[in-house]
């Protein structure tokens, strides 16, 4: 999160100070139209600079992911930017449609202006002629923009429906492209923030086209096949192996793939509930029913059934040198311990010489799945805690690991019992920033 929090406030921090640098004058404005101006300017500048960084991270770029932590992290920056781009283009927006309204309720009086020259540079003229028609689509695609980003952030909107909306964003950034090009002080492209916004933009319109055309990560999709299915009703939870006859480069436990069952729902993102060789050439996905798409999977999806997978993701992969490792899986959050404890048995001899401890608690207990979840516990040699009797606290988690202050933390579950159990272990004087792990799954 420190990370998520520190390029957020460092691209506006950026950008700033680059339009400072560009605006040499900002402290000597003094009448309300020319401070306008200038805020009109300076809004402009961050609201473009975020949509342009959110637009870049749409395409999950593979370089950024080792950095932030894992694409869910990538993707939190991504709403985050976006939210960001949300709020300052209101602003934006005000300062242009207010004060308006306040001239013409009579509260401001608008300067007289003489007529223009004409510029000897015919690229700034070219500019200012289309002055007019910028305006005009730059708010319509403001307006277009701004429904997009609500409906995105609104959980009840169906993810189909998000799907298919969310894309049409690229419209509206291209079109407000061609308003910021045309409205930015034509000075400014001759400035550092000029060098910085123009390959920004550049690189926010490819990533558009790509989306345009459903090229986000094209390289990273293989074509699979569904080889089984299986039901636990008690738990409301559907298991489906893919088959992936080639082009899978292999994947870590703990990682995550998006998988496309129905063009017409798009790619959804699921945890990979098992190992990998290149002898058994299949995945595992585990699907609680949470929405109204995962209720529909029993009846949609069939043995025999193409699907594609993209990936993998992730990196909460359990990667450290502690001694010992306390995994903890709340309701289907136990699925990449699955994976990694299958993984740990394909191992045998090699696998690091750690301690773990595997904590479950959810709330169905079906008697199937939690003998499997046992036999992989020993296979992998990993001490499982089911406990049912009470709710799991990190004062009950210390008592069973005493040697707590050595071990790292695994969490994935509801973020409400991670952030608690966050929190719990700070005040005992663990480094969470160092040894709680927690996946940020929720994509929207």
């Amino acid at each position: 999160m420190q990370k998520i929090r520190a390029s957020l406030w460092g691209i506006l921090a950026l950008l700033t100070a680059l339009w400072l640098a560009a605006e040499l004058t900002v402290l000597q404005t003094n009448t309300f139209f020319a401070i306008r101006a200038l805020m009109m300017q300076y809004s402009g500048v961050l609201a473009i600079g975020c949509m342009s960084v959110a637009m870049i991270l749409a395409l999950r770029p593979r370089w950024p992911e080792t950095w932030f932590g894992g694409l869910d992290k990538m993707y939190r920056l991504h709403k985050w930017l976006g939210i960001g781009a949300l709020v300052i283009s209101v602003i934006h927006w005000l300062w242009a449609q207010g004060t308006k309204w306040a001239v013409g309720w009579g509260w401001l009086v608008k300067p007289q202006r003489g007529p223009r020259p004409v510029l000897e540079n015919p690229v700034e003229q070219l500019f200012r002629d289309w002055r007019g028609l910028a305006e005009s689509v730059g708010e319509w695609a403001f307006y277009a923009a701004a429904l997009l980003i609500v409906l995105a952030l609104v959980k009840r909107f169906p993810y189909r429906l998000f799907f298919k909306t969310h894309r049409l964003i690229a419209v509206a950034y291209l079109v407000l492209v061609f308003h910021t090009v045309v409205l930015t002080k034509f000075s400014y492209w001759m400035s550092p923030l000029g060098w910085v916004m123009a390959p920004l933009l550049g690189l926010g319109t490819f990533a558009a086209v790509i989306v345009l055309l459903r090229r986000v990560a094209a390289d990273r999709k293989v074509a699979g096949e569904i080889a089984a299915i299986h039901y636990y009703p008690a738990l409301r939870v559907l298991e489906t192996q893919v088959a992936l006859p080639e082009g899978w480069p292999g994947h870590k436990g703990g990682q995550f793939a998006f998988v496309t069952s129905d063009v017409s729902e798009g790619a959804h993102p699921y945890t990979i509930a098992s190992g990998w060789t290149d002898s058994n050439r299949r995945i595992t996905f585990i699907v609680k029913e949470l929405g109204d798409h995962t209720r529909r999977l029993r009846e949609k999806l069939r043995v025999g059934q193409s699907v594609t997978v993209e990936g993998p993701y992730g990196c909460f992969t359990f990667d450290d040198s502690c001694p010992r490792q306390i995994w903890i899986g709340g309701g289907i959050g136990i699925t990449p311990f699955v994976a990694r404890m299958q993984h740990l048995a394909l191992l045998q001899g090699e696998r690091p010489g750690q301690s773990i401890d595997l904590f479950h608690t959810t709330a169905d207990y079906d008697e199937e799945a939690l003998a499997r979840l046992t036999a992989d516990a020993e296979e992998a040699k990993v001490r499982l805690h089911v406990p049912r009797d009470g709710r799991l606290t990190g004062e009950r988690i210390r008592a069973m690991v005493p040697e707590w202050r050595d071990a790292s933390i695994w969490f994935c579950g509801p973020a409400a019992f991670g952030q608690a159990l966050r929190t719990d272990f700070a005040a005992q004087g663990l480094s969470v920033t160092q040894r709680f792990h927690q996946e940020l799954f929720a994509m929207r």
